[in-house]
């Protein structure tokens, strides 16, 4: 049974009904991350959780604030800017850092607060000195494609100060007039000729009142009531791979979006970026019950402190829920997705060079996206995928060439079997394939990740899913699924029982390489399965929506294991050594837990498949929580809450927030998880948990509050999304639903589960339906 075929029957939403008076909780819920001291400057927000540096960001550019008093800095960064090229691993670049410089500010302050108020996507920062109130705000414009800081005080005349702009690869520093600005070459500074990327960044000071004069090549202030900072970045890469990913220079790009932000008032650019922000920002609201007034008066660091120890504070858990939401709009809504650290990384050589991995991290990064109703977030994804799609054909085909001639290439990594892009009877595979580790130059590395392939187009089809967009189903999504079946047409290797496995596959970091890995089973039967349901929606191609009909049903399929548990490989290892403990054992703590994709993110494990259910309970209560990361903490809560188990679910988020330590995975005083380094991919995975704990729709029912702890025993949530092109609102009371509404944003038909009641909808595009405790 196929989970979303709504064309074809109706749609069941199962769950909780909640009362309509929960909703005014909802719009109270707590969204302002507030300290009362600044970040520590002299820390490594990357790998200490305790800096709290406060990110924002547009999607393309973004930065760290601080919220200094006498010495303020705004590290910042443009997804663009990247070392390496299409053969040579690079990483993702620091750009450099904006210096905010107000001499005397380091004594005689009283009133200091710092936050970040994720309702408004602004940043503040506020004190009093003297007598005088001072306050700056901090946000990242879309519309203006520019950071602002806005520096107001009580008291005219009160600011006298310096901005600097810093590089961190020793670019061209200038200023003149009230611009500063800094341009150069990457590959230049790198020392090398492959990689020619030019960049630049800007600064534009406005002052009311005083006067502004160049000195050096900084700016100063002198007796200003108030200052206006906008900040710019550009580089020439482009996503185009027939110019090998180089564009123009960003100069009169850049100082075109710079002269249009500097025409406006700061009044103006916050006004303009609030009312774009809130319309994506301020489609869910979500609440999970009070927290005591005594918590919820707490900084940030200590209400994080108090619920590592104690838990216990729901407005914490909304708040972080809709922190993970802030992320994924401030780091995807341009040229590049989000990548191992989103947007933000001050540092040239970052963890895995903050790249692209592909066989969980990019994924995770993008669970959230449609089901919080951030769907225009997934863009920079899909055009991602689609401009490396040439680069990584044209290296499957070099590799086949060169097989084909007795040559192939070396594998990256020591000791991984040599591939040769060949099928079993010789001849060049079609389609393409990527390994684990990838740039936005074309370039992969590290073990191969065959089955990456297949996953991308799980967030092709997903789109439709939740959207309903025939358009972009049948221009985009399934060209480009079709593709990808005809690769493991090729590559699939018939077993004597004539089932079909997919060759020399490797469940990602953990154990051998062989055939018919039950990740990479499961993950092309999830692609075999959304593209036969994709050519029925579409109404063609008819012959080869059979052929993968039948590839799909003859698919070796997952199994249960000696002790119960469902099988990472299609014979046990028995005990055979690895560095997480014995495989195939209770004792193996692996952080990866891949053979559970049919659970979650995919749809092949389900209570309709009692057995293989029952296998994944087995397999994820023994592999633990010992070797589990922030992300897999993420991925955990999220297969418990398809278990069904809310409060194992619970249990796992729980993990998430408490404070990381040393090298403990967890959450630093910011909210960003701690690997450690850093990695946004525990922040984003964990808000597409908490989804699933409150709504599912991967069956052909929406489900209501599935997997709903103990914890969260009253609240409400609106708008969040069920495949079918349905949004949703709940709210429950003492942990039993008191109403719903379900409207049809794109969808027709519909039926809603709550618990062993079933519903039929019977909606049309644009109608409602509001529900009560009984259905």
């Amino acid at each position: 049974m196929h989970p979303n075929l709504f064309c074809r029957r109706p749609l069941i939403i199962g769950s909780a009904l909640l009362g309509m008076a929960c909703f005014s909780a909802v719009s109270a819920a707590d969204l302002t991350m507030r300290y009362d001291t600044p970040a520590n400057l002299a820390g490594d927000w990357q790998k200490d959780g305790r800096v709290g540096s406060l990110p924002i960001g547009n999607g393309r550019i973004g930065g760290m604030v601080f919220g200094g008093t006498a010495q303020d800095w705004l590290q910042f960064n443009e997804i663009t800017l990247w070392s390496g090229d299409e053969t040579t691993r690079g990483s993702y670049q620091a750009f450099g850092d904006l210096g905010i410089s107000l001499p005397g500010h380091d004594t005689g302050l009283s009133n200091y607060s710092r936050d970040l108020n994720l309702a408004q996507g602004v940043a503040h920062v506020s004190y009093s000195k003297d007598g005088v109130d001072y306050k700056r705000e901090y946000f990242a414009s879309h519309p203006a494609q520019a950071m602002v800081a806005y520096l107001t005080a009580s008291k005219p005349g009160s600011y006298t100060g310096k901005i600097e702009l810093t590089d961190m690869h020793n670019g061209t520093i200038a200023a003149e007039g009230n611009r500063i600005t800094c341009s150069g070459n990457l590959g230049a500074s790198a020392g090398r000729t492959t990689n020619q990327e030019l960049y630049e960044s800007q600064v534009i000071v406005q002052n009311l009142g005083g006067k502004i004069a160049v000195e050096g090549n900084d700016i100063s202030f002198t007796g200003c009531d108030a200052v206006t900072i906008i900040l710019g970045a550009g580089t020439s890469y482009i996503l185009d791979y027939n110019k090998k990913y180089n564009g123009e220079n960003p100069h009169v790009k850049l100082t075109t979006q710079m002269d249009a932000a500097a025409k406006k008032s700061a009044k103006d650019l916050l006004a303009e970026h609030e009312k774009d922000y809130q319309a994506l920002f301020g489609r869910v609201a979500l609440s999970l019950g009070d927290t005591a007034a005594e918590i919820t008066a707490l900084p940030l660091n200590q209400r994080l402190a108090a619920y590592t120890q104690n838990g216990n504070d729901p407005g914490l858990e909304a708040m972080f829920f809709q922190f993970g939401r802030y992320l994924l709009m401030s780091s995807s809504r341009d040229i590049l997705p989000a990548n191992l650290q989103g947007l933000w990384n001050d540092s040239n050589s970052p963890g895995w060079g903050s790249d692209y991995h592909t066989n969980i991290n990019i994924e995770m990064n993008y669970w959230l996206a449609e089901p919080t109703n951030l769907s225009e977030c997934t863009a920079p994804l899909f055009n991602f995928v689609q401009a490396m799609i040439p680069s990584y054909r044209n290296i499957v085909a070099k590799t086949a060439a060169a097989s084909l001639a007795g040559n192939p290439p070396r594998p990256s990594r020591g000791g991984d079997p040599v591939e040769t892009f060949l099928s079993s009877d010789g001849k060049p595979l079609r389609g393409w394939a990527v390994a684990t580790q990838s740039t936005p130059w074309g370039q992969t590395d590290y073990t191969w990740n065959k089955s990456a392939n297949a996953w991308y187009m799980q967030h092709f089809y997903e789109h439709y899913a939740f959207t309903q967009d025939k358009d972009f189903l049948a221009k985009v999504a399934y060209p480009l699924m079709k593709e990808v079946c005809q690769f493991w047409e090729d590559d699939l290797k018939k077993l004597p029982d004539g089932t079909y496995v997919a060759p020399l596959g490797w469940s990602p970091e953990h154990g051998p390489h062989e055939d018919g890995v039950t990740y990479d089973q499961e993950v092309i039967w999830d692609l075999f399965d959304n593209t036969v349901h994709a050519a029925d929606v579409l109404g063609n191609d008819k012959a080869f929506r059979d052929e993968i009909a039948n590839l799909r049903d003859h698919l070796a399929q997952p199994k249960v294991g000696q002790w119960g548990q469902l099988m990472e490989w299609m014979t046990e290892k028995t005990g055979q050594a690895s560095t997480d403990g014995p495989l195939d054992t209770p004792q193996d703590h692996h952080r990866h837990i891949s053979q559970l994709f049919g659970l979650y993110p995919g749809h092949q494990i389900t209570p309709q498949t009692p057995d293989l259910f029952a296998a994944s309970k087995v397999i994820i209560n023994a592999r633990g929580d010992a070797g589990a990361t922030e992300w897999s903490f993420a991925w955990r809560a999220a297969f418990w809450a398809r278990l069904l188990d809310g409060e194992n679910a619970y249990a796992r988020l729980k993990h998430e927030l408490a404070i990381s330590t040393g090298n403990k995975a967890g959450t630093g005083v910011n909210f960003l998880e701690n690997y450690p380094p850093f990695q946004i991919d525990g922040n984003l995975g964990a808000t597409a948990a908490m989804c699933e704990m409150l709504l599912q729709s991967q069956t052909s029912e929406i489900t209501l509050l599935p997997a709903l702890p103990k914890a969260w025993a009253t609240g409400s949530f609106k708008g969040l999304r069920a495949r079918g092109g349905f949004e949703v609102d709940a709210a429950w009371m003492d942990g039993k639903l008191t109403s719903a509404t379900v409207r049809s944003i794109t969808g027709t038909g519909g039926q809603v589960r709550y618990g062993d009641k079933v519903v039929s909808l019977d909606l049309k595009p644009g109608q409602t339906k509001t529900l009560g405790p009984a259905l």
